[in-house]
């Protein structure tokens, strides 16, 4: 008997292979619906994506960054300022930083943003200025007070029967670091404010930066100490061995304005085991730019250069192996003069200063023009007189 003439073995009268073939087909049928709804999701989802990123790269709208959020409110209202006077914004925007503060003085001055305070530090440190090797610290005070013991305690040997006797007691001395105003008034034409595509705080920290670094290096140098900070060449000096405190050590070159004809490095040894070997460890020579010119032509009794250049990006030149700094405020050789010193002066000198700077925006008193006025209260002095020696080109 044929298979049609059989009875039907499957569902609705269908063979088990005909039943698993519609079953199939089915199953397929409905696959193929499901990825095609993934794919249109798929596709919409890309849409979307590329749709937000177009926004986020649209010079009208700001970087999707917290950092951007989080400075773009000051950078907004201190700009305002400076451009057109508004302090609306910077009365109510709140600082955060223990040296800075939100309140508005009388005056009208206001305290720049953290931004523009680091860049104009930034240039300072980068400058030949003696704050590269002092000792630099921030106060909040009007002064600051550096104790240094400048002498011994008394000791003695004891035995086993004999009463010990009073030894001598170390001395003290104070030296106050007064704080002085520092100040610059740049200006610039109203227009250029009201330019858009003008870096206002570039230009204003590049002036303020330009003025603060001349005086600065000057004043740590050559400063009289009135109303300015004192300078280490100011000082008194005496024969290195016979100087009391107050004074600075000097060795003199045995010709004035010169060196020695016959052996002429022999003075620059001789300034170098001038300095205690406590201090010697952590020494610099200090010379400004045509003193040095002088100095690299000098050789040892071997006929080998005294100086040598930096073998490295960035390291300075030495001058029979310790650093050199290039201050060109230092004098240039001549009758008696002081031009080159040497000396630890992380301890021998003292830079004190407030972190903070000051900006009072003045649009009236110089017309069309708007004035800025930057103040910052810095101070320096010797700190240790046994830390400095200087070279006099004296006979």
């Amino acid at each position: 008997m044929s298979e049609t003439e059989r009875g039907p073995d499957g569902p609705g009268g269908l063979s088990p292979a005909e039943a698993v073939k519609t079953a199939l087909a089915g199953f397929v049928k409905d696959l193929g619906t499901f990825q095609a709804e993934m794919n249109s999701k798929f596709q919409k989802q890309e849409e979307r994506l590329m749709m937000l990123d177009r926004k986020s790269l649209t010079r009208a709208r700001p970087a999707l960054a917290a950092a951007a959020e989080a400075e773009a409110p000051h950078q907004k209202a201190f700009a305002a300022y400076v451009r057109n006077g508004d302090d609306d914004g910077l009365r109510g925007l709140e600082l955060e930083g223990k040296a800075m503060s939100t309140a508005v003085a009388g005056d009208g001055g206001y305290l720049v943003d953290p931004q523009t305070s680091e860049r104009i530090k930034g240039v300072l440190n980068d400058t030949a200025s003696l704050r590269r090797i002092a000792s630099v610290v921030n106060v909040e005070a009007t002064s600051y007070d550096v104790l240094i013991d400048t002498s011994d305690a008394g000791v003695g040997w004891a035995d086993e029967t004999t009463a010990t006797a009073e030894t001598g007691t170390p001395a003290i001395e104070r030296i106050t670091i007064p704080l002085h105003e520092l100040s610059a008034l740049p200006k610039v034409s109203q227009r250029l404010l009201d330019d858009s595509a003008f870096d206002i705080e570039g230009w204003l920290s590049g002036r303020i930066a330009e003025k603060f670094i001349r005086a600065e290096a000057n004043a740590f140098v050559n400063g009289d100490g009135s109303d300015k900070p004192t300078g280490f060449l100011t000082h008194p000096t005496a024969d290195s061995g016979s100087e009391t405190w107050g004074e600075l050590g000097c060795i003199k070159t045995g010709v004035d304005g010169d060196f020695a004809g016959v052996n002429p490095a022999d003075a620059l040894v001789d300034l170098v085991y001038a300095l205690g070997a406590e201090y010697r460890a952590g020494a610099t020579f200090v010379m400004n730019s045509k003193t040095a010119g002088t100095v690299r032509k000098l050789k040892d009794g071997d006929g080998r250069f005294l100086w040598s250049d930096g073998l490295a990006a960035g390291e300075p030149a030495r001058l029979m192996g310790y650093p050199v700094l290039i201050a060109e405020d230092m004098p240039n050789i001549g009758v008696g003069s002081l031009s080159i010193a040497f000396g630890d002066f992380a301890a021998g000198y003292t830079i004190a200063e407030r972190p903070d700077l000051r900006i009072l925006r003045d649009p009236f008193s110089a017309k069309p023009h708007v004035l800025f006025y930057a103040t910052k209260r810095v101070g320096g002095d010797v700190s240790d007189f046994k830390a400095i020696k200087l070279l006099k080109f004296a006979a």
